[in-house]
């Protein structure tokens, strides 16, 4: 066992609450990308269609599915890529807000708000988790 997780060394506490926070922002970041997912599938379908009836539009979600497996195994490089991929939908957000009215400007706009939600949930993530790693580093004994 690694001097950090010992119950009498002192960075035990940090390194359970560094845990906590890293298990807190996985969690984050796959509610954001499920919620960006339903947003995305419910708007372009039923809530406000480009087209009466639903749309091929709502294949732009599909992008939004293939994180998930790596953030659930928690691949630093999904949370990496995945912050950078949430732009695009922000993007598309910001226009579709500015542009449109009625519903369709509402559901842009919480599009918007999830975007910047997973993104600091990725990039809070990947600093926890390269955090620890340093410190993990830091302590361990040479040798």
């Amino acid at each position: 066992m690694s001097p950090s997780f010992t119950p009498s060394s002192p960075v035990a506490p940090v390194a359970r609450a560094a845990s906590t926070q890293v298990r807190l922002t996985r969690a984050l970041a796959v509610a954001f990308v499920l919620g960006l997912i339903v947003l995305g599938l419910a708007w372009e379908l039923w809530l406000a269609p480009l087209r009466p009836g639903g749309s091929w539009w709502a294949l732009k979600v599909l992008p939004l599915t293939l994180p998930l497996p790596g953030l659930l195994r928690h691949r630093m490089y999904t949370y990496r890529w995945l912050s950078l991929l949430v732009w695009l939908y922000f993007t598309e957000g910001v226009v579709r807000a500015t542009s449109e009215s009625g519903l369709s400007a509402g559901l842009a706009w919480g599009q918007v708000g999830l975007c910047v939600g997973l993104f600091a949930a990725c990039a809070l993530h990947v600093r926890l988790r390269l955090r620890a790693a340093r410190a993990t580093a830091s302590d361990a004994p040479a040798g």
